[in-house]
């Protein structure tokens, strides 16, 4: 019965922050800081760029030591919350951003998408505790599936608050829609707190200067022992290019469909609610999938859908056609991410579990957010076409596959050898 609470309270918390995730980064925020705060001027779209590379930036630095130091203090849920409340309170407070207010906004946003990507190091890191080895890649995309459930019940939701267009005639409704999402994330976040308990506690202050020297110690000693864990290492590195793309794909859809394809708010709405549909349906049948065949091989199934997404984007015309591309790309979405994330289960010594998640959620992922939307900018504003742009994203997953497919899948984890 406990187990059951815990494995419902961790969907549960995919189902809170994820309104965040489409909120703030990949909807509603984007446009509304391009439009509103910064008043449409180009120099929105730098700030709105630097903000994002900022953010995953500090998360990618810190994730590794502070792994580290939850693992030696066992106080994972304690980070975990820490970092839920930061994005929450940075959030709600982005409610009050208005016209000019560009600083404001993107201190806030740095902050409140320093808690919310922070804390998926811990969140993921559960994962290996509350289910079995059989049932990891099911549960992972059980979570997925809950969390894209979550992003579909929030753009209900704030459905009535942004239709009338993201602009400054409607800024007071759309400010309203970041407090919703704040108090959203805050109240079906709560029960995992409740329900997980830090068992391995050690005595002293959580980030002292001693704990902190100690979690730079031993990330040392990971960087230089990684190569002992060889199929770790190469899935890290495959999955740093693959997530590179997906990563630039989320952060540009809205507006790539806005300024190339004109697409109106509310059918931003409806498009993007049609993609957490299908991510709910990738996410579950992939889920099923991953244990079936392995996560090495349901990830190249899915990276392959990756490329037809990006090809079919670039050469398909019209609103229609880019709604179906959306189907396919969220199907790819939910089951590449849940894939991912069973692989790095799997390969993951249990004695350095959060640290090990904190490089995969952290350093690789946080790093990949930071490269992936920067070669998008430079190839769009190089070759004047968003198109284009895309197209060298191809570059990204097909490393990714390549480098994917010298990982073995399971590895030994007592000696570091791959089987």
């Amino acid at each position: 019965m406990i187990l059951k609470r815990k494995v419902f309270s961790w969907l549960l918390f995919d189902f809170a922050n994820t309104s965040f995730s489409v909120m703030m980064v990949t909807f509603a925020f984007p446009l509304y800081f391009k439009n509103v705060i910064c008043g449409g001027e180009a120099y929105g779209d730098a700030l709105w760029g630097a903000s994002i590379s900022i953010s995953m930036l500090l998360v990618a630095v810190v994730s590794p030591v502070l792994g580290a130091s939850a693992d030696y203090s066992g106080r994972r849920k304690r980070f975990l919350f820490s970092f839920t409340l930061l994005s929450v309170a940075s959030t709600a407070l982005l409610s009050f951003a208005g016209p000019g207010m560009a600083i404001f906004g993107v201190l806030l946003f740095i902050l409140a998408n320093i808690g919310f990507e922070g804390g998926l190091v811990f969140y993921d890191s559960y994962l290996k505790e509350i289910t079995s080895e059989k049932s990891i890649g099911r549960l992972s995309g059980y979570g997925f599936a809950m969390g894209y459930l979550g992003a579909l019940s929030i753009l209900l939701l704030m459905r009535p608050l942004l239709e009338g267009g993201i602009s400054e005639a409607n800024a007071s409704n759309v400010q309203m829609s970041f407090l919703l999402s704040a108090l959203f994330f805050a109240l079906f976040a709560a029960p995992m707190f409740l329900v997980f308990r830090d068992e391995k506690k050690r005595e002293g202050a959580i980030l002292s200067v001693a704990a902190v020297l100690r979690s730079l110690r031993e990330v040392r000693y990971t960087v230089t022992h990684i190569m002992n864990y060889p199929d770790l290492s190469r899935f890290l590195l495959a999955y740093f290019f693959y997530n590179d793309a997906i990563l630039t794909v989320i952060a540009f859809s809205s507006i790539y469909a806005q300024n190339t394809l004109h697409f109106t708010t509310s059918e931003l709405i409806v498009f993007f609610m049609l993609v957490q549909t299908t991510a709910i349906a990738g996410s579950v049948i992939f889920g099923f999938v991953t244990d079936r065949i392995g996560p090495k091989r349901t990830i190249v199934l899915t990276l392959a859908i990756w490329i037809v997404v990006v090809v079919g984007a670039i050469v398909l015309e019209g609103k229609d056609a880019f709604f179906l591309i959306g189907m396919l790309a969220g199907m790819s979405m939910g089951s590449s991410q849940a894939a991912s994330r069973s692989m790095m289960a799997r390969l993951t010594p249990a004695t350095h579990v959060t640290e090990f998640f904190g490089f995969y959620d952290g350093t690789f992922g946080k790093a990949s957010a930071v490269a992936g939307p920067l070669v998008f900018g430079l190839v769009s504003s190089g070759a004047g076409s968003q198109k284009a742009a895309l197209a060298s994203l191809l570059v990204f997953f097909v490393a990714g596959m390549v480098l994917l497919t010298r990982v073995r899948s399971v590895s030994g984890l007592g000696s570091g050898a791959g089987k």
